[in-house]
């Protein structure tokens, strides 16, 4: 993306964050409406609950109000929110000490048994299935990884575990996924 590009995607919705920042409650829900279906799906993919999900969006929400004057768009407003988000959800699980399930047989799966891994017919319904059945630990690094895009050394540094682990439990998931992906076809 050019840097042209980048400048303006920060600047998306400026006039209603200016306005939030301002104390408009009208534009805070306009804010909230825009966001809020997004901020749902990261929470809930690392809640794995509903209930959960919906108070970790609030709990967001709120705390990204209160520090909307810290916003200096340096990035999106949705980047910026995204990460409050993960962080809430972080928080969370960090209050009820989130164990890392740890496999024995992490290297027990040979070449083709990974080749069976690409074929076809896997539905984002099976696999949200499949991830649901993850330990919540192993659960919030395949998502932070595969699907809100952070890289191990930002997922280490979020989750305060070392970079190795953060690593393993990716592919651990990973399999873990497969494994059940197989079951489900």
């Amino acid at each position: 993306m050019k840097v042209e590009q980048l400048a303006n995607k920060a600047y998306i919705h400026k006039d209603i964050i200016e306005a939030c920042k301002q104390g408009n409650e009208g534009a805070r829900y306009r804010l909230y409406q825009l966001y809020s279906k997004a901020m749902f799906n990261v929470s809930y993919r690392m809640m794995n609950n509903r209930e959960e999900a919906e108070d970790m969006l609030q709990e967001a929400f709120t705390q990204a109000f209160m520090k909307l004057e810290t916003f200096r768009y340096e990035s999106s407003f949705g980047s910026w929110l995204k990460r409050i988000v993960v962080n809430t959800c972080i928080n969370a699980m960090n209050k009820r000490k989130v164990d890392l399930a740890y496999c024995d047989d992490i290297y027990a799966r040979d070449r083709a048994d990974e080749d069976e891994d690409n074929e076809p017919g896997y539905t984002v319904q099976n696999i949200s299935t499949a991830m649901e059945q993850l330990p919540e630990g192993s659960r919030m690094v395949f998502s932070l990884y595969l699907l809100e895009g952070y890289d191990h050394g930002e997922i280490a540094q979020i989750m305060n575990i070392s970079e190795s682990t953060s690593k393993s439990q990716y592919m651990r998931a990973k399999r873990r996924v497969a494994e059940i992906l197989r079951t489900l076809r």
